[in-house]
This record gives structure tokens, sequence and C-alpha cells, in this order.
């Protein structure tokens, strides 16, 4: 079988939940959850400050009128997305689906990478990449989300904290 991929599907204003929420249901009930993988709305959270000095934190759609749908595209899967009542097609040239890029899918979030490190905090650590290889420290905190890792490192006699990607470390074999 085909892998399943990436599209934009284009929506009314305002209906992306409701076409969202939809297509699931239609997914369920036809079978098709091997063929229509995952729907998402791409959103972020940002803090509005109100006039009167409050602040409040809102979801807001990051491309309003769009969701993306991993799906294997075939005739079928493309007539199920397409005729969900809201949706106005797909995002492409005459309307003919175009997959999203790998660069585009990392850059949008939408699949989250889970990386598994060898090391815990307190742990001495290598640098096997970047400006700070070959140097070693002991790991101050590490935030996978993120993909980042605090490192205390000796450098000229100080104690410094430095930032390092979670692939730029190993844990010094005992």
């Amino acid at each position: 079988m085909e892998e399943a991929k990436w599209y934009v599907a284009h929506t009314f204003s305002g209906y992306e939940n409701k076409v969202a929420s939809d297509l699931k249901i239609k997914v369920e009930n036809q079978n098709m959850t091997d063929l229509i993988q995952d729907i998402v709305i791409p959103t972020e959270t940002v803090v509005e400050i109100k006039e009167d000095g409050t602040k409040k934190e809102v979801e807001r759609k990051i491309f309003p009128s769009y969701i993306l749908v991993k799906m294997v595209m075939t005739d079928e899967t493309w007539y199920v997305v397409r005729n969900t009542r809201g949706c106005a097609g797909f995002v492409g040239p005459e309307g003919k689906p175009v997959a999203l890029t790998k660069e585009e899918i990392d850059r949008l979030g939408v699949e989250k990478v889970s990386v598994e490190v060898a090391y815990e905090v307190g742990d001495t650590v290598n640098v096997i990449d970047g400006p700070l290889e070959g140097f070693s420290g002991t790991v101050e905190s590490i935030d996978t989300a993120n993909n980042s890792v605090q490192v205390i490192v000796s450098m000229f006699g100080r104690e410094t904290a430095v930032d390092f990607e979670l692939d730029q470390l190993e844990k010094v074999k005992d």
C-alpha cells in the first residue's frame, strides 16, 4: 500500500472544526482509518492583552479556512474528503491535491518526533557535534519537546551553562 502523505484541504471560513469532526466520523463509519490516518487544524497559543490590562491565553488557528489531512490519496479518499460538508476542496493546481513536503511538515510541527536520549539529568556527557565538540559537561536539564539540553561545561576555569540539541551529546561510558 502507498504511504500516507499530508494534504491541505480548504474549508469554508469558520468551518474548520466542523469539517474535521465530520470527516473523522465519516472515516470511522466507513472503516477508512488505514487510508485517512489523521486530521489536524494547526493552532498556536497566543497571549492577548485586553484594554483593562488582563492577559488571556487564546488558541488561534495558524491557517484559517484550512485543515491538514494525512491520507493515502485514492479516488475514494479524495471523494470522502472533498464531499464533506464545508470542505471546498484540496489545495493544489486546478484542485488537484499536492502533498506537503517533509520540510513543510517539519516547519509546521504537525508530526511530533519523539527523541529518546541515553542520558539524563546529572550524567556526564561528551559534545560530539558543533563548535564545542570535544568538550564534556554535566546535564543540567533536558527538554525533549524543544529538542534542547542544557549542559554545565567548564570553559576557561569557569562553569558555563550551554544549550545543545539532543543529538549533539553522548553519555560518557563508565
